[in-house]
């Protein structure tokens, strides 16, 4: 036995470590918290080393009880967002956590943010970014502490990261935990929703937080300016590929490649929640889901309940997949969702009614129901006689149904009045879904570009209408995202795609409601022609939408933990704003017809050594009788009080449009005691590309 060995054995805390261990692997499934002894955390920073001399910043939790010679996994959440102060305090009640339960939990900045040397990337989920990714985890794997074995996890773009680094299969990753993530870039991000064009307060705060230096210094010498003031927005780049193609498929390799476990956890008020039901088809690795009620946050914070804790279930998902424990987390249900049962509209924070179910995919039961769009507004069990319904374009209609497909809305009636909606009888019984429901339209137009948008709905008995989920389409992708083509005026289409993935029950008495829109603005940029389109109803093969039908009820899901107490980091406040989802407001002049929509949001935090406050905007512009004049003005600011001075980054994004061009214009600002320090603008004019 060599020496070190031989001093652990001795040690009375790796005794009963080790005792710990042995009882968890012959008791099978145990809640790892109702075993697990509380390590301490110890913070580390370190400085991880590119093959280029770039130099990225983490901060490694530590457990605080880590002894000479004993080895643990390794942990990686790695995003841009600023581990030094913008997440400081929220990554700290996550990375202690797994600390505390044995795990070295490490968070990296990609290069060219927050401490991290470099400049930053030339956008998302850059070949750069990757490739420095499978790097950092090799490093981790070969730290004097680690036992070789790697996880990634993170919420949004550390759940895009740590698909996208499975798909690359770097060989000590060993297994990840995705939140509310995607790998289906052009489609689902907050670029190209459905393949429309759509602008975002993300853009709006990334393209900023690309000037910013790291904290709690922020140098404002030449070389740091040079690299990322000067840095090129993403967001141009963005608005300069307007179709689906190398741009956009270049981060992301197949599904089909990923070859270790996935935890998946998704929200039904989320627009990144598509890509469970993907998985669960296409990745031969072993994957189990969440599927809740929640918006884009963690189960145990969401915004929307009921909440649930996770962390306990991913320690225990870690300690199987890299420990090597018998808990027995690979027999755990394949799926767990949430049934949601049918509710009022409302968007205030609320839990929503429903059940927890445990289930497999595809769901126990599911039959797929076809009902179809039918003269008089109908919604029909079986096909109608021909006909067909004529609907006028409104640029400004589609504000009440929301900014992407997440978050929960308010009544849709008013939406509704600018859509053809078609209703079913009132149910004679419940009826409840899971999946992702599949429109057929057979539809035309009189212009040469137009887009379909389908909401799914339910109508209670009083008329209040309640959003379920929706999708559009862009009718120059009807046949290829890659290679998109002019409508030609009159003729008719068949447009098939998939609604966002939901659960759903419709309660006895409601009736099931589709509406059809050519808009829904802000989400969708406007395309540019005043038009009248045709839907047309009617026979076997006739506009329709097919639901995954489930039984009402199901087997129970396992008892979940409520939510643990979240643990803060010391000496760091915040007034508990987030930027998102921030609260907007609509003004429309009914004499002109033009609509603007304003959106805000702010945020602020305290640092021992000073303050941040953080402000988001974006105006929205739409004139209904000239849609090709839209505009969008974003406007981002983030001020650093320190002891000596006061830094002011501002940023402010100008897009607009006429027929043929997206006319682009951002300027990036630092001010330094409200004196100009740097500025920097950039001005392009973009062929509008069928968009």
């Amino acid at each position: 036995m060599p020496a070190h060995a031989e001093s652990l054995v001795r040690h009375p805390l790796f005794v009963c470590k080790l005792v710990l261990a042995v009882a968890v692997s012959l008791l099978g499934s145990v809640s790892s918290s109702a075993w697990a002894i509380d390590h301490g955390v110890r913070l580390v920073q370190a400085s991880i080393p590119m093959p280029d001399g770039v130099l990225l910043a983490a901060t490694m939790y530590m457990p605080a009880d880590l002894l000479p010679g004993e080895r643990v996994p390794a942990l990686l959440e790695y995003l841009p967002y600023r581990k030094d102060d913008d997440t400081a305090r929220g990554d700290y009640g996550n990375h202690a956590y797994f600390a505390r339960h044995g795990y070295v939990s490490v968070r990296v900045d990609i290069r060219g943010f927050g401490n991290s040397g470099g400049a930053p990337p030339t956008r998302e989920y850059s070949t750069q970014e990757q490739e420095d990714g499978e790097r950092v985890i090799a490093w981790l794997a070969h730290q004097p502490w680690s036992n070789g074995n790697v996880g990634m996890l993170g919420i949004s773009w550390g759940g895009f990261n740590s698909i996208q680094m499975a798909m690359r299969q770097p060989p000590a990753l060993k297994a990840i935990l995705a939140v509310a993530a995607t790998e289906a870039l052009f489609t689902e991000d907050v670029h190209y929703m459905d393949g429309i064009l759509h602008v975002d307060e993300f853009e709006v705060a990334m393209d900023l937080d690309q000037g910013r230096s790291g904290a709690p210094e922020f140098p404002v010498d030449e070389g740091t300016l040079a690299k990322r003031m000067d840095s090129i927005p993403w967001s141009l780049d963005y608005f300069r590929h307007q179709r689906n193609g190398a741009f956009w498929r270049a981060p992301v390799r197949r599904l089909e490649d990923i070859q270790i476990p996935c935890f998946l956890i998704g929200g039904l008020q989320d627009g990144y929640r598509n890509s469970i039901q993907r998985m669960l088809e296409r990745v031969p690795a072993p994957v189990h889901a969440w599927l809740g009620p929640w918006n884009h946050d963690f189960p145990n914070t969401s915004i929307y309940g009921p909440r649930i804790e996770w962390r306990d279930q991913a320690v225990r998902w870690f300690d199987h997949w890299l420990k090597g424990l018998k808990n027995g987390v690979e027999r755990d249900p394949q799926l767990v969702f949430y049934q949601q049962h049918g509710h009022a509209p409302g968007a205030e924070p609320q839990d929503i009614p429903g059940e927890w179910r445990a289930d497999s995919w595809p769901p126990a039961g599911l039959k797929h129901v076809s009902w179809f769009l039918a003269p008089d507004h109908r919604l029909t069990a079986v096909p109608a006689s021909a006909a067909t319904d004529h609907l006028r374009y409104v640029p400004s209609a589609g504000v009440a149904a929301g900014f992407w497909w997440g978050e929960l809305l308010g009544d849709q009636r008013p939406v509704d009045a600018y859509s053809l909606t078609y209703d079913s009888a009132p149910l004679q019984q419940d009826v409840a879904m899971l999946g992702r429901a599949r429109v057929r339209l057979l539809a035309a137009a009189d212009a040469p570009l137009a887009d379909w948008i389908v909401r799914l709905e339910d109508v209670a008995e009083d008329g209040r209408v309640t959003a379920i989920t929706g999708a559009g389409i862009n009718g120059a992708q009807r046949e290829s995202m890659e290679q998109p083509e002019p409508l030609v005026p009159g003729n008719e289409y068949a447009l098939e795609f998939d609604l966002y993935l939901s659960s759903w029950q419709w309660q006895r008495g409601h009736r099931i409601r589709v509406a059809v829109a050519n808009a829904q603005w802000p989400m969708f940029w406007p395309t540019p022609y005043s038009m009248t389109t045709e839907l047309h109803l009617g026979g076997v093969k006739g506009s329709s939408i097919v639901l995954p039908v489930v039984p009402n009820h199901g087997p129970a899901a396992p008892r979940f933990t409520p939510p643990e107490a979240i643990e803060v980091p010391q000496g760091i406040t915040t007034t508990g704003d987030y930027a998102w989802p921030g609260t907007w407001t609509w003004e429309r002049d009914e004499t002109s017809g033009r609509s603007t929509v304003t959106w805000r949001g702010t945020s602020a935090l305290r640092f021992p050594w000073g303050s941040f406050d953080h402000l988001e905007k974006i105006v929205y512009h739409v004139d209904d009788a000239h849609p090709e004049t839209s505009a969008a003005e974003g406007d981002s600011e983030s001020v650093e009080k320190l002891a000596d001075r006061v830094l002011t980054y501002r940023g402010h994004l100008s897009f607009a449009s006429d027929a043929t061009t997206f006319h682009y214009s951002y300027t990036r600002e630092l001010l330094r005691d409200g004196r100009m320090l740097r500025t920097r603008t950039w001005r392009e004019d973009i062929p509008r590309d069928l968009q």
